[in-house]
């Protein structure tokens, strides 16, 4: 029998959180271990219901949530309302969750379940790396226990400013501990997350499963539509978080390559870039593997078969 694979979600939903968190719990060949939330599309109060939203509708009874850092270590919160709206997670609706958040902080969680583990615990951050980096300050000890660590966030350009991607920009300082401990890192940047658009075909596939799960993604797909093309003019919505959860699922989804990446915290107009060394200027060891192309129909039918799994 093959061994699942441990993952603890770290994120901030999120349209695209949300569909990478059911895409988790749907597959057979993913642990899903925990589930801890962040402040970044949404206040971390938003983030934190919204989490629990999506559990809800999707019946995972036995995954623990737990609520994590409200602002980012230096810099002052940003959230990302045009884009996801004001609570984070606008479009559905859906009623408030009868579940709670566990009693531990989603900082302490995290160093518990790893110290607890075999080294053999994936950690899958979809929002800013606040409570990661937090957790490796904290307690070193978790280092050597982190299997991987699959990042989105980061790309050779921005989506928030010119230079920086969301994640990145709301705390760099935070992605510049995570980049630099020595884990090994896999970033599902924008060049790669640009790849797995949701068009109106796969919205129709969505469409065509009769569950409230995939009514629910639906649904979601039709804000992130709608905000994508007034924001960025973009026809259709990448759909970023899900492709780590598929990372984790079937590596082979994606082409990759060891390249090293730096976090730039200083630059008054480039805060928040990832510089990622492509044809290896800089001389410096790959640090990170950065997913660079996409399966795009193996990636889609992963998901398509997530929303059947509700039925």
């Amino acid at each position: 029998m093959e061994t699942k694979r441990k993952i603890i979600i770290d994120c901030d939903p999120g349209h695209d959180d949300a569909i990478a968190i059911l895409l988790a719990a749907a597959n057979p060949k993913i642990d899903l271990v925990a589930i801890t939330t962040v402040a970044g599309n949404a206040e971390v109060e938003k983030t934190t219901l919204n989490a629990l939203k999506v559990v809800e509708i999707a019946g995972i009874t036995d995954v623990p949530v737990a609520r994590g850092a409200g602002q980012p270590l230096v810099r002052v919160r940003e959230t990302a309302p045009d884009i996801h709206g004001d609570s984070g997670m606008d479009g559905p609706e859906l009623p408030l969750p009868t579940i709670a958040p566990v009693n531990e902080h989603a900082v302490d969680l995290i160093i518990r379940k790893l110290l607890e583990s075999d080294g053999d615990i994936t950690l899958v951050p979809t929002g800013p790396l606040t409570n990661i980096a937090m957790a490796m300050r904290r307690e070193p000890a978790i280092l050597p226990k982190i299997q991987e660590i699959v990042i989105m966030g980061g790309g050779t350009f921005g989506n928030w400013t010119p230079a920086a991607e969301f994640n990145i920009f709301v705390d760099a300082e935070a992605a510049k501990v995570v980049f630099e401990s020595g884990v090994p890192i896999t970033m599902m940047g924008l060049d790669l997350t640009h790849q797995a658009l949701a068009t109106q075909d796969v919205s129709d596939r969505i469409a065509a499963i009769d569950n409230p799960v995939a009514g629910f993604i639906g649904e979601l797909l039709v804000f992130f539509r709608q905000t994508y093309r007034d924001v960025f003019g973009f026809e259709d919505p990448p759909v970023h978080d899900a492709c780590c959860v598929a990372y984790c699922i079937d590596p082979s989804v994606f082409e990759c390559k060891k390249l090293h990446v730096d976090v730039e915290t200083k630059g008054e107009y480039a805060y928040g870039m990832t510089l990622v060394d492509i044809h290896g200027v800089t001389k410096k060891e790959p640090n990170v593997n950065v997913a660079l192309t996409l399966d795009r129909e193996k990636f889609w039918s992963m998901i398509i078969d997530a929303c059947k799994y509700y039925g």
